[in-house]
């Protein structure tokens, strides 16, 4: 659905700096762009183009100092945002332009209940208080998808699902029917199910309330299922913008076509696939794995139990890559936990070229861990941030000493930066140095280090950008081939795992409900529940046909 001619909301010549030791950061350069009713303008770009700064300085989100406006307007139904009073601010803010935030966990109160936080929204304006305010809320929490919402309006954030918690998120972005809303990487890190979820939830809402929306993502089939304009920056400026269609489908500038040539494409699946090895005799084959936790019921209840995993088997043969996909909860992550001996399992065995993982004591442990190695989602949550990256990278040389001597390590840890397309001198920098795609690259090189015959990737790729993850997916690959490595890659993005594993296990609720291989999978799938996730990956908003996804090949 288009908007009218004439915009709600209107940006002129927005520039924005931030304040450093040394000059002015410019975060922002000369930017424009409008929306208008019930359109959907996406703005595209990579980490650090600016397209978050661009929408804070709307809401006067931005922290001054660092954050300094220089020059620009904003309007809002014709009125200047910069010449009103606070208190007229204020009533535009939450009545008539929302804004929903990325993580809402860092944005939602713990020591408040979900009804609670709402309820000030109603407070806040003036619009309800006590009961009337409470009753508006469960109104709200049923319209945006929360079971039972008279009980669970008295919860807690923590005891709601990351879906659950981003649907809360709008439920107070919505409470008084703002004329704009603006939804910054609202779907990040989702499931493909929960994103179809919350972006079918944001059409409807489009479509009962008529307002605008601008959507602030970097993934571009995201983009592509929901805009009808689309906006590109890089570096703070405007590159491309246009309808959605002709982004998409004819983009003009460089970095633009970079962008979607990023991009997994249907015709290029098996690019990745199979190593030039080729892939051998099994190296890891995993029997009947339980792993059941104990629910605590009261002193005198009966035991009750869950199963995160249930009777899962599987193997993984030399130079293979097994891929597992499923969504929050499915038990992805346990299975990598409990072959790494990071947790215990229940009962069942995984053998490593015939020895079983699980009867290994700490001496037999330590070796296995030179040759099963295991890189995380967040590369920044699991290196030290006060140690440099030589230290971080030849820190299994320090534990395994029989791998290398001492005076070789600096030439090591040299060696696996290059090897992971970084330079000599990073390895005097600290990790909070790094971009995420590079810190993911000091992941791998130190994964590297104790040279691994198999790699555990824990959605490794899922928080980056596509043109990062299709670096870190290419480098992965290569090394594969150049190191005869096998991978169990886990992940939530469908996409990604077609363009890279020869196998796939599909996992629901702790249990295989499919498996095997990739092209089997997605062409001719078995289980319903595979069927689903793979309905839902975001189709173009221009498409009717049923393509798997987004597939624009630039010449």
């Amino acid at each position: 659905m288009t908007g009218t001619a004439d915009p709600i909301l209107e940006v002129r010549g927005l520039t924005v700096d931030f304040l450093s030791d040394r000059d002015p950061v410019r975060a922002v350069s000369g930017v424009d762009f409008h929306v208008s009713h019930a359109e959907t303008l996406c703005i595209l770009g990579e980490s650090g183009s600016g397209k978050s700064v661009s929408t804070s300085a709307i809401m006067g989100l931005i922290d001054t100092p660092p954050g300094d406006i220089v020059a620009g307007r904003m309007f809002f139904e014709g009125r200047d945002l910069a010449t009103m009073t606070e208190e007229e601010r204020r009533d535009i803010n939450g009545r008539k332009i929302a804004m929903i935030f990325q993580d809402p966990l860092a944005h939602l109160n713990p020591v408040h209940s979900i009804g609670r936080q709402i309820a000030e929204v109603f407070e806040t304006h003036e619009v309800a208080t006590g009961a009337d305010a409470k009753r508006r809320v469960v109104d709200l929490l049923r319209r945006v998808g929360i079971p039972d919402p008279e009980h669970r309006v008295d919860q807690y954030p923590h005891q709601f699902s990351g879906g659950q918690r981003q649907r809360v998120m709008i439920a107070m972005a919505i409470a008084l029917q703002p004329s704009v809303i603006i939804a910054d990487e609202p779907t990040t890190a989702l499931d493909v199910s929960v994103q179809a979820q919350i972006l079918d939830l944001l059409r409807d809402l489009q479509a009962e309330y008529g307002m605008a929306l601008i959507l602030i993502t970097h993934d571009l089939e995201v983009a592509a299922s929901m805009a009808d304009r689309v906006m590109v920056m890089k570096g703070g400026q405007i590159v491309e913008r246009g309808d959605a269609r002709s982004v998409f489908t004819r983009p003009q500038h460089d970095y633009t076509q970079k962008l979607l040539s990023a991009l997994p494409h249907a015709d290029d699946t098996d690019k990745h696939r199979r190593s030039a090895t080729g892939a051998g005799e099994p190296i890891l084959k995993v029997e009947n794995i339980v792993k059941r936790y104990a629910l605590s019921t009261g002193l005198f209840g009966a035991a009750k139990h869950v199963h995160a995993v249930n009777d899962i088997s599987f193997e993984v043969n030399r130079g293979e890559t097994v891929g597992i996909v499923g969504e929050s909860g499915s038990g992805k992550s346990s299975v990598a936990r409990i072959l790494l001996r990071l947790n215990e399992p229940t009962s069942g065995r995984a053998l490593y070229k015939g020895d079983d993982i699980f009867r290994m004591d700490q001496r037999e442990l330590l070796k296995l861990r030179r040759k099963m190695q295991m890189v995380f989602q967040d590369p920044y949550g699991s290196m030290n941030p006060r140690m440099d990256v030589r230290s971080i990278i030849s820190e299994p040389l320090r534990i395994h000493r029989d791998i290398l001597p001492k005076d070789r390590w600096n030439d090591r840890v040299v060696e696996l930066l290059e090897l992971v397309g970084l330079k000599a001198e990073h390895a005097k920098r600290h990790i909070h140095q790094f971009s995420g795609g590079q810190r993911q690259r000091i992941a791998i090189a130190r994964a590297l280090a104790s040279d691994p015959e198999l790699i555990v990737c824990d959605e490794a790729v899922s928080a980056l950008d596509v043109s990062i993850q299709a670096q870190v997916i290419d480098l992965l690959a290569d090394l594969r081939t150049r190191l005869g490595l096998s991978y169990i890659f886990i992940t939530h993005d469908l996409p990604i795992v077609r363009h890279f594993a020869d196998r796939i296990i599909v996992m629901k609720q702790g249990e295989i409900v499919e498996q095997g291989t990739t092209q089997a999978i997605f062409t001719t799938p078995q289980h319903s529940y595979t069927r689903s996730l793979l309905n839902a990956t975001p189709h173009p908003k221009w498409e009717t046909g049923a393509a798997s996804h987004l597939s624009v090949r630039i010449s």
